[in-house]
């Protein structure tokens, strides 16, 4: 007869449960930045990449200034110790091109945290890139594409809901990465973390999207993920900084900024988490590439080309060879002066 298990009211179990450690707020890194500092940075890249920047007086007091993030910092500092100043390459992507894109508007912010917690942070702009076809490979915009592709780490993919799903504009900038370059795998490895925005109420039919392709570009999707409902909503006016009072504009963060709630702060663990996981995956970067199937397969093709190349060694001797210029003798002649 079994032994009768009593769970004094625990239906769940919880008693099974791994303990977990609570890690208490540190105060030194209260309001610490790892940001590149501007006479640091490349301004080309600045000019370029970084349009979610704000001015010093906006970024030193705004809601991401002010976020504890003490675990993630000082896991990002001791990284950058490690690897001499190597800061995790981040590429961002979103999928709207509205002038008032609230995509963006959420990629810009994805940025923010993610360049205070030390990250090089680039965010493509999808305008000018061609519909996917077979023949403009090399347009400028696909090269820029695949380059940071290439250059990255981790991405961060932010896609508007529309007709249910993600948009054709983000859709076009998966299709133009390649899943494959020859031997080269130009997504497989980078963390993954993903966003979406809604015009109604929420939903996560975009966010279930950028899961599949993500797995499908052979990338580590981050378990967390993040879902803005009635996107409109969620953000404050645009202000316009020639217009506006410095301190109109500093009280507004520069404007066109999330709005407290607890989709911002979903944002935040997104963000966070995606720094950890890809603080922990780069340094076994190469680890995780190796599989079964792709050393059996390179293992295979060397097998053959050793073989063919026997075999055509053997042949020049032979007189049966593919090209006389590789042989001395053919059926016995002398051909080694012709």
């Amino acid at each position: 007869m079994a032994a009768k298990v009593h769970t004094n009211g625990d239906l769940n179990n919880t008693q099974a449960l791994r303990k977990t450690i609570e890690i208490r707020p540190d105060p030194a890194y209260a309001r610490r930045t790892l940001a590149i500092p501007e006479d640091e940075d490349d301004s080309a890249i600045r000019a370029q990449y970084r349009p979610f920047l704000q001015r010093v007086d906006v970024a030193s007091s705004d809601w991401v200034a002010k976020l504890e993030l003490g675990t993630a910092l000082k896991m990002a500092e001791a990284d950058l110790q490690r690897t001499h100043g190597d800061r995790l390459k981040v590429m961002v992507l979103f999928g709207s091109m509205r002038s008032r894109s609230y995509s963006r508007l959420l990629a810009f912010e994805c940025a923010r945290i993610l360049f205070r917690l030390g990250c090089d942070v680039r965010v493509f702009d999808p305008t000018g890139l061609p519909v996917k076809d077979d023949v403009q490979h090399a347009h400028h915009k696909v090269q820029e594409l695949r380059d940071l592709s290439k250059w990255s780490d981790g991405h961060i993919w932010v896609s508007p809901e529309q007709h249910g799903n993600l948009t054709g504009v983000f859709k076009n900038q998966i299709d133009w990465i390649p899943l494959s370059t020859g031997s080269v795998r130009p997504t497989q490895g980078r963390t993954l973390a993903i966003a979406q925005v809604s015009g109604g109420s929420q939903s996560f039919n975009a966010v279930n999207s950028l899961r599949i392709l993500g797995r499908w570009m052979r990338m580590f999707t981050i378990p967390n993920q993040s879902s803005v409902p009635k996107a409109y909503t969620q953000f404050t006016d645009a202000r316009d900084p020639g217009v506006d009072d410095d301190d109109g504009y500093v009280e507004a963060e520069g404007g066109s900024r999330l709005m407290p709630s607890g989709n911002r702060d979903r944002l935040v663990d997104c963000m966070e988490e995606f720094v950890k996981y890809t603080i922990v995956m780069r340094q076994h970067f190469d680890l995780f590439n190796d599989r079964f199937s792709e050393r059996a397969e390179r293992e295979s093709k060397r097998v053959k080309e050793e073989s063919m190349k026997g075999e055509v060694e053997k042949a020049g001797q032979e007189g049966n060879a593919k090209t006389i210029a590789s042989a001395e003798l053919v059926n016995g002649i002398d051909v080694s002066g012709i």
